[in-house]
């Protein structure tokens, strides 16, 4: 037995004492209902609420089950869950980021779905996303929302600018964003100087941060040099906004965009709802959607992101059965079909993709994009892989670093994460 399953699952079993835990402590008595807890990571103005109101309609629909819904701030569920899990106890269910997902698997933290309540309608969600929430050949999560990243574009300020369809590879981003600026004044394009955004200049370029299949590093490789050439270069030149190396610097990306000071960035679907909310989208049909553009291979890819439901392995059997069917529920197409409609987020499966949630532009803009997206490696390490990219990138952007020095210490920081891969 793994070492999270040992300890959780002993706790458990004698009465936990932490509030937000699964397991005999949830208010539970011999004759009521069960309680199951979950640690919702979603916004928790914009998104809580349609789960909240999903968690009233399960219980009303399953008398013998209450869920205490707690909303944890993300930026600090994952640590909060790896505390918990490891020590005193944690929720039944959590709503696991993708790379989350197979590392808290590999500690034994998450129950094995294959064959349960909660994937039998497995065959309904994209087989890109069942890859990304299994571990060592078994699935610990269920696909719950999906995004990618897409260049998002404002339709008005192209047409001024005389550009009829969207740029399809680096160069033409270029040429567009100098030709927005000589006609319309605003700038062409914003870029981002965090790892998760560039990653599509890697897979642009056939690479990544890691060959997983080879077990070596690859981030300071000839053809990422190349790559984070192109995403360095897109940050000088007519049209191009200059690097924002601040705290705030995804928040001035937004509004810019919002109130049509810069016509494209690169950015995900979570960010639908607050693209309406500008001045320059209150027409949603002004809000352009494309595929990322491509790199030297003369292909377009993009990282996927989104979460799972996954269900905690340290509870006892009537908290994981109760947890199993909610996570069922709450993955089903009818509920996936409401929260794509109050939340603008991607469903997971496709028959969730009803007329009336493709009526979204939005979100139908972000489906066609969804096929350029790349599922992410089975490995457990790679989402921390980004962190010492963020640091090394923000300073060559801002010009402390060279990219060869950037690009050097950021393959020395990885090499820790992953010992066991070569240079």
């Amino acid at each position: 037995m793994r070492r999270g399953i040992a300890a959780t699952a002993l706790v458990a079993s004698i009465a936990l004492t932490a509030t937000a835990c699964g397991g005999s402590d949830s208010g539970d008595s011999a004759d009521g209902p069960v309680t199951i807890t979950w640690w919702d990571t979603s916004n928790a103005t914009n998104e809580a609420p349609t789960y909240k109101a999903l968690v009233k309609e399960f219980e009303a629909a399953n008398k013998d089950i209450k869920v205490k819904y707690v909303n944890v701030p993300f930026d600090q569920a994952q640590n909060k869950f790896d505390t918990a899990a490891g020590a005193t106890g944690a929720p039944d269910i959590l709503r696991s980021e993708v790379g989350w997902t197979p590392a808290f698997a590999k500690k034994g933290f998450f129950l094995p779905l294959d064959g349960t309540e909660a994937l039998t309608d497995q065959d309904k969600f994209q087989p890109s996303l069942i890859k990304q929430a299994q571990y060592d050949g078994k699935t610990y999560g269920v696909p719950f929302v999906t995004d990618t990243l897409a260049l998002v574009y404002n339709k008005e300020l192209f047409e001024k600018a005389g550009i009829t369809e969207a740029p399809k590879t680096w160069d033409d981003l270029k040429k567009a964003a100098a030709t927005v600026k000589d006609e319309t004044g605003a700038d062409g394009y914003w870029g981002s100087t965090q790892a998760y955004y560039a990653q599509s200049f890697l897979y642009g370029d056939g690479t990544d941060t890691v060959d997983v299949a080879a077990k070596k590093i690859t981030v300071n490789s000839a053809e990422a040099k190349k790559a984070y050439g192109t995403w360095l270069d897109l940050f000088d030149g007519k049209g191009l906004h200059k690097a924002d190396t601040t705290a705030d610097a995804y928040a001035h990306i937004q509004d810019a965009f919002v109130n049509g000071k810069v016509a494209s960035i690169i950015q995900g679907p979570w960010e639908i709802t607050n693209f309406y909310k500008g001045s320059a989208f209150k027409d949603k049909a002004n809000l352009g959607i494309a595929t990322v553009p491509a790199g030297s291979t003369g292909k377009a890819g993009a990282p996927t992101g989104g979460h799972n439901l996954s269900v905690y392995a340290g509870s006892d059997k009537a908290h994981q059965e109760a947890s199993l069917k909610f996570v069922n529920f709450m993955t089903s197409a009818k509920s996936q079909e409401t929260i794509a409609l109050k939340n603008s987020t991607l469903p997971t499966r496709d028959d969730a993709y009803t007329t009336e949630v493709k009526a979204d532009p939005g979100i139908a803009g972000y489906q066609t994009v969804l096929a350029a997206a790349q599922p992410r490696p089975e490995l457990p390490e790679y989402s921390s892989l980004w962190g010492p990219l963020d640091t090394e990138l923000l300073a060559v952007a801002g010009g402390k670093k060279s990219l060869d020095e950037g690009l050097g210490n950021a393959e020395t920081a990885i090499a820790k994460l992953v010992p066991d891969f070569s240079k």
